[in-house]
């Protein structure tokens, strides 16, 4: 059996301190190296390292990068691990899991909360979960941090320090690894075709934006001329403010005749969005936003830039939304 370790610079996990705070500089052998991790009985673990950056500077024409050279890797290798900092990784496993498409074999995306050269890192032990788990075979793409395997389109990460920073959101966990055993809780139901790579995506122009009392029409308005798609997170089960002089859902019905408006909800776990269920919700629903049902902020995102790569018309694109295609959303 062999597997492959990518590493992407990967924030914290690949950090050294240095006089202007700890930055990436570690390689992937490096970090297996520090780590104690060694050729296993009968596995065969080879690293290469595709990027140098720390997680807040990944950006989309990475994930294609990071994409390309795991689709180039299932040849050749069982299973897959990529080292990756903590702050943008939910958003990467999110776009990795719409951009490949039928994955033959496992790949985990993992990190740490405290850099591998400092005591009690939690970077050792997320490793040796990675690869504990890339080495049973169940295909898919994923995310491993403390003992747990997670789906990569349900996570988000919801702690800034706490080791257990990472959680499955609205969906269960995979699997639970202890010491060389896979503990495995729920199977998703992982498409069986021909592997496909398929990384188009239209990320300059689409945005995110919360709601938040007070947001001015006229700010919104300024956002929506100038991007191609726009992921509003609402309150609770969804809904547009329209009261009085802060009418946004005018300005989110005139932007919706012409560019996705897709709406996810800051309430973590929950239905996610029911633009059905209250008043707000339904005029919502009526002046053209798309629900995003209990899709993470993460794999909302990044499932529009996705869809925006592939057409420009809002009821293909309402179709791709609504469609379940990673496990992201729980719908057929």
């Amino acid at each position: 059996m062999k597997i492959l370790v990518l590493g992407t610079g990967g924030g914290t996990i690949a950090s050294a301190k240095t006089e202007r705070g700890y930055k990436a500089a570690l390689s992937a052998d490096d970090i297996l190296r520090i780590a104690g991790i060694k050729r296993r009985d009968g596995v065969k673990i080879e690293t290469q390292d595709i990027l140098n950056l720390d997680s807040t500077l990944i950006q989309p024409e990475d994930w294609v990068t990071i994409g390309r050279a795991v689709f180039k890797a299932f040849d050749e290798y069982d299973g897959i691990i990529i080292t990756h900092g903590t702050d943008t990784l939910a958003y990467t496993s999110s776009a990795l899991s719409f951009m490949i498409r039928n994955p033959p074999v496992p790949v985990v995306l993992t990190g740490s909360m405290l850099p591998i050269t400092e005591p009690n890192s939690d970077a050792p032990r997320n490793l040796r979960t990675a690869l504990t788990f890339a080495g049973k075979g169940f295909p898919g793409i994923y995310v491993a941090f403390m003992d747990k395997i997670m789906l990569g389109t349900r996570v988000s990460k919801v702690h800034s320090l706490g080791l257990n920073a990472f959680q499955s959101i609205n969906y269960p966990d995979i699997a639970y690894v202890k010491g060389d055993e896979v503990l495995v809780r729920h199977k998703p139901r992982i498409g069986n075709g021909e592997p496909l790579f398929d990384p188009e995506l239209d990320p300059p122009n689409v945005v995110h934006i919360r709601l938040t009392p007070g947001l001015s029409p006229e700010i919104l308005r300024a956002v929506a001329r100038t991007t191609d798609g726009i992921v509003l997170e609402g309150y609770g089960a969804g809904g547009i403010p329209y009261r009085g002089g802060r009418n946004l859902l005018e300005v989110v019905s005139e932007t919706a005749r012409e560019k996705p408006v897709v709406m996810t909800t800051q309430a973590l776990y929950g239905g996610g969005v029911d633009l059905t269920r209250y008043e707000v919700g339904r005029r919502a629903l009526e002046a053209g936003v798309i629900p995003a049902g209990d899709m993470t902020k993460e794999a909302a995102l990044t499932k529009l830039m996705w869809a925006l790569g592939h057409t420009r018309d809002l009821e293909e694109i309402r179709k791709i939304m609504e469609r379940n295609i990673a496990g992201e959303i729980s719908r057929d």
